[in-house]
């Protein structure tokens, strides 16, 4: 019974379009296996979105003051507004540069995707629109959790980009 059940509990699985298996996580991407240009895990992009939240707790105490009512809003438009700002501008949030991360477009291909990753091309700008998306969809947090075969979470699938390692 545990046999049957476990097939339809675990759901479809979203594997590469081009149906190859991949030897490691971002390779069908053109990203590199590790060091700078490969996806980032888990813990690394959890850890950057703490050191966002922090931030923009601090910013919204000093705003509002620390026992009003309306600091976990004024704390989430401050992220909100850092994130989609600091991605366009940047390429990064305040935290994912203290992680040492970065989000990239990975959009324009397999060749694009490793020319940027070893150095040969500057990277590609995420832009105000992707950058406004996938933070919105991050704010439900669901998106965020929820990642396919690459490790990508859907709000980064949904928005073509990815979260890659800079060091």
């Amino acid at each position: 019974m545990g046999r049957v059940t476990g097939s339809w509990l675990s759901g479809p699985q979203i594997g590469p379009a081009t149906g190859v298996d991949n030897e490691y996580r971002g390779q069908d991407l053109g990203l590199p296996e590790s060091g700078p240009g490969s996806l980032a895990t888990g813990w690394p992009r959890v850890a950057a979105l703490l050191v966002d939240w922090l931030i923009a707790g601090g910013l919204a105490m000093a705003f509002v003051g620390f026992p009003s009512p309306h600091l976990g809003t004024t704390q989430l438009g401050i992220w909100f507004v850092m994130g989609v700002f600091a991605v366009t501008l940047f390429g990064f949030t305040p935290g994912q540069l203290v992680i040492g991360m970065r989000v990239a477009r990975v959009d324009f291909g397999v060749e694009r995707n490793t020319a940027e990753a070893t150095g040969e091309q500057s990277p590609a700008a995420v832009g105000i629109v992707r950058a406004f998306f996938r933070q919105l969809l991050m704010v439900f947090l669901v998106p965020a959790l929820i990642n396919d075969y690459n490790g990508r979470a859907l709000h980064d699938r949904a928005t073509g980009t990815a979260l890659v390692r800079t060091r």
